[in-house]
């Protein structure tokens, strides 16, 4: 007897309006969200074991590829929703019991006009202490507990909240990573990855391409402005090589109104140019950057050093795991 669960129904794993709809399901029916998020959950946990099946087999057959890799991926990645949200494995039932116990915790209009560090000294959920500007500032949003840690926050001694001061590592993992987690949906390559490119092509956040007044422009992969691009554009200073040797020149950028706009535009970028075929789906993280320089994404030709020293280097793992 099949056992219907009505709070997520089936659809695409890779459909990226899965966390949206989840926020405003826990917006419309808190305890709904809650089970819906609490099998994602599970759905995760679920895809984490079916990729370690898949690396202790061979991968070396006649029918073997990059592109036969890149859609097991995306049929692991749907087994795994599908495992969740049938109810049968029973994981998605603990973690909502976990953070059901936060479910009822809520954040008074008062509270609201806390510091952040004074809502945290008056026993308010991490969530809500810290994101009292976001859009579940009354209330604490398992789906962001799923996808990040709350952004933090500097407080001066006046008590005045800053957000100027450059971020540190795992301020900037925190801030891009629920839009890696949205760009790694559309293109196979686990969000980490992502991040670690941002992280390399921004010095981790404090080296942005800036506008004239000192704006970010949100350009987190150094992608330029070529004649196809009819956005926002901002133009600075930028080092190229020309036969292995390192020359200054000014050049074009993308700038967007957010992060998530140019982890869209990123993903968008490898999923469209067939040139970087190769590097969709990549799971193995000094591969997925052999594959970007391969494909001409930058002319240093140590990137691929570079971006695979970070996604395999201690920094990244420390910020991830907090």
């Amino acid at each position: 007897m099949a056992i219907k669960i009505d709070s997520m129904p089936q659809r695409l794993a890779t459909d990226t309006a899965i966390t949206a709809d989840l926020r405003a399901k826990f917006r419309s029916d808190p305890q709904a969200g809650l089970k819906a998020a609490a099998q994602q959950f599970e759905s995760m946990f679920m895809q984490m074991v079916l990729k370690s099946m898949r690396d202790v087999t061979p991968q070396d057959g006649m029918l073997d590829s990059d592109q036969s890799r890149f859609y097991t991926t995306m049929l692991d990645q749907q087994l795994a929703q599908n495992m969740s949200t049938s109810g049968q494995l029973g994981f998605a039932r603990l973690i909502e019991q976990q953070l059901g116990r936060n479910l009822q915790t809520t954040v008074t209009p008062e509270d609201a006009l806390l510091p952040a560090n004074a809502a945290a000294g008056k026993g308010l959920p991490l969530a809500a202490a810290n994101r009292l500007d976001g859009p579940y500032s009354g209330r604490f949003d398992p789906v962001s507990a799923m996808n990040a840690a709350p952004k933090a926050a500097a407080v001066n001694p006046g008590g005045q909240v800053s957000r100027s001061a450059p971020p540190t590592t795992k301020e900037f993992v925190d801030r891009v990573w629920p839009d890696a987690v949205e760009a790694s949906r559309s293109t196979g390559i686990p969000p980490q990855f992502l991040v670690a490119q941002a992280a390399l092509e921004s010095g981790w956040g404090k080296h942005e391409i800036r506008h004239a007044d000192g704006t970010s422009s949100h350009n987190l992969f150094g992608i330029k402005a070529g004649k196809r691009w009819d956005g926002a554009t901002v133009e600075t200073a930028t080092t190229e090589y020309v036969e292995g040797k390192a020359q200054k020149e000014n050049a074009k950028f993308r700038a967007y109104d957010s992060y998530a706009d140019a982890f869209r535009d990123y993903a968008s970028l490898l999923r469209n140019n067939p040139r970087y075929g190769a590097v969709i789906g990549s799971q193995d993280g000094t591969e997925f950057a052999r594959r970007l320089q391969q494909a001409g994404y930058a002319t240093d030709p140590q990137y691929a050093n570079k971006l695979a020293s970070i996604i395999n280097g201690p920094t990244l793992r420390q910020a991830l795991i907090g």
